[in-house]
C-alpha cells in the first residue's frame, strides 16, 4: 500500500536548476539550446527529449541524483529555445544525431549515458547505432522505433479503438474525405502558410497525444495543447517527421541492432502505454537479449506516471 500512495515528488529527486546554459550554432540555419545541471564532475548522461518537437523540461533534471551526475538537456532543431522555431529545414533524425555529436565535442566530454523517451529512445538508439563507442549505457523508456505499423496504429487505426471519445476531434478536425491518410491531411495544414490554420491543426494534433499519454488521463496534459507555441513546434516537427519515415529505412532500429549490443541497455516499457504500445519494447528487447526489460503493470506512456518514474530512478541510481 506504501507504494500505491506515493506521489511523483516521493519518487523523483528535489527540483534543481541548471548552473550552465548556452547556445550551440549546428548548421547555418539552426542554433540549439543547451544547459547543464547537477554535478559538474559527476557522470555524464544526455537526456533525449520526445516529439520531435516537445523540448526540454526542468522536471527531467529530477530523474538523477544530482550529486553523482552531470545532467545534460538540449532542445532538438526547431523546438524549446533552440531557432529558428518551429523551423522543418534541414530538420532531419540525421541532423540530431549530428548535433548531439557537436554538443558532446562542445562540452568535451568523452563519453556519456544515454537517456530517453518516446521519441526520445528512437533518437537514442539511432544514435547509439551510430556512436556505440560514445555510449555507456541506454536508458530508455517508451520504445518507438517509427515503422509504418506504429504510426498507423496512433495516427490513424488502433489507438483509436481504445480512446475513441478523444479520437473523433482528431479525427474530425479533417474533412472526411481526407480521413484515409490522417498523417498526411494534418501535414498539409500544419505546413499552410495562413497561421490560424497551422494552430488549429497543431491543437488538435497535441490534444490527441496529450490525451492518450497516461494511464488515467490528466487535464494538466491537456493544457499543453492550449499553449499554442508549444503546439505548433511539437505537431508540425512531430509530422514532418513522420510524412518522411523519420529519414531512415523501414526497421532501420532493428536492422542494425547488432551495433548496440554490448552497450548495456535498460528498458522501462508501461504496459498500457497507448501511444507506444509494448509490442515495439518486446521486439527491441528480443533484438538486444543482453539489455533489461521491465515492464511497468500499472502505467500508460508518461515518465510522468509514479511507477514509471520509480523504474527510471532506480536504473540511474544503480549506474
Amino acid at each position: 500500500m506504501q507504494l500505491i500512495s506515493q506521489s511523483i515528488d516521493d519518487v523523483l529527486y528535489p527540483a534543481i536548476e541548471a548552473h550552465t546554459s548556452g547556445f550551440l550554432k549546428v548548421s547555418e540555419l539552426h542554433t540549439i539550446a543547451w544547459e547543464r545541471s547537477g554535478n559538474p564532475d559527476g557522470f555524464p548522461v544526455i537526456v533525449i527529449h520526445g516529439g520531435p518537437g516537445g523540448g526540454s523540461q526542468p522536471s527531467y533534471r529530477r530523474y538523477f541524483n544530482p550529486d553523482k551526475f552531470d545532467i545534460i538537456q538540449f532542445d532538438q532543431r526547431g523546438c524549446g529555445q533552440s531557432t529558428p522555431y518551429a523551423e522543418l529545414k534541414d530538420n532531419n533524425t540525421q541532423a540530431s544525431v549530428s548535433d548531439l555529436e557537436m554538443l558532446r565535442e562542445h562540452l568535451a566530454i568523452d563519453e556519456w549515458h544515454v537517456f530517453g523517451g518516446s521519441w526520445g529512445s528512437t533518437l537514442a538508439l539511432i544514435y547509439a547505432q551510430n556512436h556505440p563507442e560514445i555510449v555507456q549505457s541506454l536508458i530508455l523508456r517508451g520504445i518507438f522505433m517509427c515503422r509504418k505499423s506504429e504510426l498507423h496504429w496512433f495516427y490513424q487505426d488502433g489507438a483509436s479503438h481504445i480512446f475513441p471519445d478523444a479520437f473523433d476531434s482528431y479525427r474530425d478536425h479533417i474533412p472526411v474525405s481526407e480521413q484515409g491518410n490522417l498523417i498526411e491531411a494534418y501535414y498539409s495544414r500544419l505546413t499552410s502558410d495562413d497561421i490560424e490554420i497551422r494552430r488549429a491543426a497543431a491543437r488538435e494534433w497535441t490534444r490527441w497525444e496529450m490525451a492518450t499519454s497516461r494511464l488515467f488521463p490528466d487535464p494538466e496534459y491537456l493544457d499543453k495543447a492550449e499553449d499554442l507555441d508549444f503546439a505548433v513546434a511539437f505537431a508540425r516537427i512531430e509530422c514532418h517527421y513522420f510524412i518522411n519515415a523519420i529519414f531512415v529505412e523501414e526497421a532501420y532500429i532493428l536492422n542494425n541492432a547488432t551495433k548496440v549490443e554490448t552497450i548495456p541497455t535498460s528498458i522501462v516499457q508501461g504496459r498500457y502505454d497507448v501511444v507506444c504500445p509494448a509490442k515495439s519494447a518486446w521486439e527491441l528487447h528480443k533484438a538486444l537479449p543482453k539489455s533489461n526489460l521491465v515492464i511497468v503493470p500499472d502505467a500508460g506512456h508518461s515518465m510522468g506516471e509514479v511507477s514509471i518514474a520509480r523504474e527510471l530512478v532506480s536504473i540511474t541510481d544503480a549506474i
